[in-house]
């Protein structure tokens, strides 16, 4: 026997609207995945007490690359949380300083450092079990 080509299965539902509760989640998405990166992160912390020169912020941030810190610096800058101020000296001084609406993310920044901080062993600890269970 072979295959019909008659239409078959035609009773599909009506498309339904999007959900207006969930319309702004690519907007949100994409808030959170820039204060949530990780190198965003150790920069509002770092700049939580004041203003940073580029270098100082690299001294202070382990492991970020000069690329990278000027990236996230990019990002924060185009996102409105830090300024950039170009002091007219010879060679040029550059400082970054968190704004108003980077200030606002301040506490929530430090509170998410200090749990992980705080938990860091606890997790080291589970990720350990896991992989043992799964072959990792």
């Amino acid at each position: 026997m072979g295959t019909s080509l008659k239409p078959a299965h035609t009773d599909l539902p009506a498309a339904q609207m999007p959900d207006r509760d969930h319309a702004d989640c690519r907007g949100v998405a994409s808030i959170l995945s820039r204060v949530g990166d990780k190198w965003s992160v150790f920069v509002i912390m770092m700049l939580s007490d004041g203003p940073k020169r580029f270098n100082e912020l690299k001294r202070m941030i382990n492991g970020i690359s000069q690329r990278m810190l000027t990236l996230t610096l990019r990002g924060l800058e185009r996102d409105g949380l830090v300024t950039r101020t170009i002091f007219p000296t010879i060679p040029p001084r550059v400082d970054y300083e968190l704004t108003d609406l980077g200030r606002g993310l301040q506490q929530p920044v430090k509170a998410l450092g200090q749990w992980a901080i705080e938990h860091q062993e606890q997790i080291a600890t589970a990720r350990t079990r896991f992989d043992e269970r799964n072959g990792g």
